[in-house]
């Protein structure tokens, strides 16, 4: 929070919407603690929450952005979630949620036990789910990077890059998907069925823009079907033949509508 507001971008954010706790620090990595801080600090939190709502015209839900690998992000993360479903029955929950990495290992011991009790309130309090990655070693591979870089790099740019690219047709309304519901409606057959895969193609980096080609829409849609290109880091049975239930492809760019 610091280096946010810190950053050319802490004008962007309203200062009364910041909570810092007096006592600093975070959860340590302890989902228990995470959640129990929740109940002590509830009260703060939604003040600024129930602010927001009730200056909203027409409230239709709420997104939250958390890791289920830490302390804060998967404790804290949980209680919020299960209150926002108390408070707020009938809006909707959709999360951005940092699942931690299949092939790589972690320095937090609790880290599966972390992941497991936030899965639970992920099931049972959201209404979609959308699974950003980790810092993939393959994404940064695509990206060039060297080994130093790769070990550093985090994953903020491409969190930001596919949350800013899901969301365009809510800020930028069309005729179709231009609220929350319609968005997530089509992705989701049953209710328990709300976790959903990224992908996102070309990954550049700011060096790498002027060597990317440009391309047509059918080869976009069928780059975003490759493993390289999904932002999941998930065990693939090659010998087992797999299908997508739902997709929505988002493009932008000078699209010819004929092409879609």
């Amino acid at each position: 929070i610091h280096s946010i507001l810190n950053s050319p971008y802490a004008n962007l954010y309203n200062p009364e919407n910041i909570y810092l706790s007096e006592h600093g620090g975070g959860a340590g990595n302890n989902w228990a603690s995470g959640f129990s801080q929740g109940e002590k600090i509830h009260e703060d939190i939604f003040d600024i929450i129930d602010r927001e709502a009730d200056g909203s015209d027409s409230l239709e839900g709420f997104v939250l952005c958390h890791s289920i690998a830490g302390g804060t992000g998967s404790g804290l993360g949980s209680y919020l979630l299960e209150r926002l479903n108390d408070r707020y029955p009938k809006k909707l929950v959709e999360t951005y949620s940092v699942f931690p990495n299949q092939d790589e290992m972690s320095d937090v011991v609790v880290q599966p036990y972390n992941s497991l009790l936030t899965l639970k309130r992920l099931t049972q309090n959201a209404d979609c789910v959308v699974r950003v990655p980790l810092c993939a070693k393959r994404d940064l591979d695509a990206l060039g990077g060297d080994a130093v870089t790769r070990t550093l790099t985090p994953s903020s740019p491409q969190v930001s890059t596919i949350m800013s690219a899901s969301t365009t047709t809510l800020r930028y309304p069309g005729y179709m998907n231009n609220d929350l519901i319609g968005l997530i409606a089509s992705l989701i057959p049953t209710p328990r069925l709300h976790f959903l895969m990224t992908g996102y193609t070309p990954l550049t980096t700011d060096q790498s823009v002027a060597s990317v080609r440009k391309t047509t829409v059918l080869d976009v849609m069928r780059r975003l079907l490759q493993p390289k290109n999904v932002m999941v880091s998930t065990g693939r049975d090659r010998q087992t033949n797999h299908c997508y239930i739902a997709i929505l492809n988002i493009i932008q760019g000078e699209v010819d509508p004929t092409q879609v």
